[in-house]
C-alpha cells in the first residue's frame, strides 16, 4: 500500500499563487509514476500533471505554461506550484501515485480561486 498525504490547498484570488505537497509513504518503492488530478463540482476527474520516476513530465493543455510539477525524491514528495490561477482552476486536487499497475489516492486538497 502506498500512502499519500496532500496539502497546500485553500482560498486565493485570481492571479495569485499555491504550492501543493505530496507526500507519499509505505510501499514506494516500484512507484513509476506520481502526478495531480483534479475534479471541480459536476464535473470528471481530470489529470492536471504527472511525472514518471524517469522524469518525463505531462501537463493538461489548461494549465500548461502556468503550472510547474516537481519531486524531491529524498522526500519522497511531488510538489505543484500552480501561478496565475484563475477561477476555472477551482477543484479539489488529488494526488495520484502509480505502482504496479495500481492507482493510489490522497484524500484531496481544495482549491478555490476568487475572482
Amino acid at each position: 500500500q502506498v500512502q499519500l498525504v496532500e496539502s497546500g490547498g485553500g482560498l486565493v484570488q485570481a492571479g495569485g499563487s499555491l504550492r501543493l505537497s505530496c507526500a507519499a509513504s509505505g510501499s514506494i518503492r516500484n512507484i513509476n509514476k506520481m502526478g495531480w488530478y483534479r475534479q471541480a463540482p459536476g464535473k470528471p476527474r481530470e489529470l492536471v500533471a504527472a511525472i514518471t520516476v524517469g522524469g518525463n513530465i505531462d501537463y493538461a493543455d489548461s494549465v500548461r505554461g502556468r503550472f510547474a510539477i516537481s519531486r524531491d525524491s529524498a522526500k519522497n514528495t511531488v510538489y505543484l506550484q500552480m501561478n496565475s490561477l484563475k477561477p476555472e482552476d477551482t477543484a479539489v486536487y488529488y494526488c495520484n501515485a502509480n505502482r504496479v499497475w495500481t492507482d493510489y489516492w490522497g484524500q484531496g486538497t481544495p482549491v478555490t480561486v476568487s475572482s
